[in-house]
């Protein structure tokens, strides 16, 4: 967020009229901008002056009941000039009435789409990982060691890629909770800029194209691979995420996630300690000693 863009929000942040992911923004550009923090305390200091009551002037005790009697004499004058020709205009203005207050209540009944409620727990969910130790339970850029974390926490294993080369490093990862259901999120930085990566199975959801939704301030982008899906957030720009997006899509082609519950190996091996290795690795099968 830019310094012209957060001090066009300090007079809400200031009154408490903002939500939560415009105050977090306002308040982590002011922690590292000096220019910004002050204006916010200029804010604060006009906001003290203007409540104070030296500024105020108490209007005399007859002022009330002059302007009430005023209002009740226009009041009076309006309704002895109403002609109503038509009997039947109050009826139709009712049944209007009453219409349009039925068209009104149908989406607050119906209520939010299951689109619509998933993409605002994703960006609660990246919000609040945002806030002070809640970004990852594992700190780690080594994918050897962020993979094997989620051992017996998910019911499934997420394949973790380490984009650090392409310029998007793995800084670690964390147990979220999602759509009803506990699910991965990967966390990648870009520059200053974090990533959350969320994924979980889905094998009823056909593999699919790449969908974008931009919803305050905040870019998701959402596509389906191999049994799971995938929801990146960020507030990073839409196509440096694309690129993000792109080189996951490149590194997973061929990687699906596996559940936890032991598959048979493709030889037909039993269910040892042997074949449980063969069946947990996503890239593919290894035998135990490779």
């Amino acid at each position: 967020m830019s310094c012209q863009e957060t001090q066009a929000l300090l007079d809400g942040y200031v009154d408490g009229e903002l939500d939560l992911v415009r105050s977090v923004e306002v308040e982590r550009h002011m922690q590292d901008c000096q220019a910004c923090a002050q204006v916010y305390k200029n804010h604060q200091a006009l906001r003290s002056a203007i409540t104070g009551g030296d500024l105020y002037f108490s209007p005399p005790a007859h002022l009330h009941k002059r302007v009430r009697a005023a209002a009740r004499n226009a009041h009076h004058a309006e309704t002895r000039t109403r002609v109503w020709p038509w009997h039947g205009l109050s009826t139709a203005a009712s049944l209007a009435a009453v219409a349009l207050l039925v068209w009104s209540l149908v989406p607050m009944l119906t209520g939010p789409s299951a689109h619509d409620r998933l993409t605002r727990e994703l960006i609660a969910g990246h919000v609040r990982s945002l806030m002070a130790n809640h970004l990852t339970d594992v700190v780690s850029s080594d994918q050897h060691t962020v993979k094997p974390w989620f051992e017996g926490k998910l019911d499934f294993s997420p394949p973790v890629i380490d984009l650090t080369e392409q310029g998007f490093p793995l800084v670690g990862a964390r147990l979220d909770y999602l759509d009803n259901r506990p699910v991965a999120a990967l966390v990648y930085q870009r520059q200053h800029h974090v990533i959350n990566l969320f994924l979980w199975p889905s094998p009823h959801d056909a593999e699919k194209g790449e969908q974008t939704v931009t919803q305050q301030g905040y870019h998701l982008l959402h596509w389906a691979n191999a049994g799971l899906s995938y929801w990146a957030v960020s507030n990073l720009n839409v196509g440096e995420l694309q690129a993000f997006v792109q080189r996951v899509q490149q590194a997973t082609q061929n990687t699906p996630g596996t559940s936890t519950s032991f598959r048979q190996n493709p030889r037909g091996a039993s269910q040892s300690g042997a074949a449980r290795e063969y069946a947990r690795e996503p890239w593919g099968w290894r035998s135990p000693a490779g």
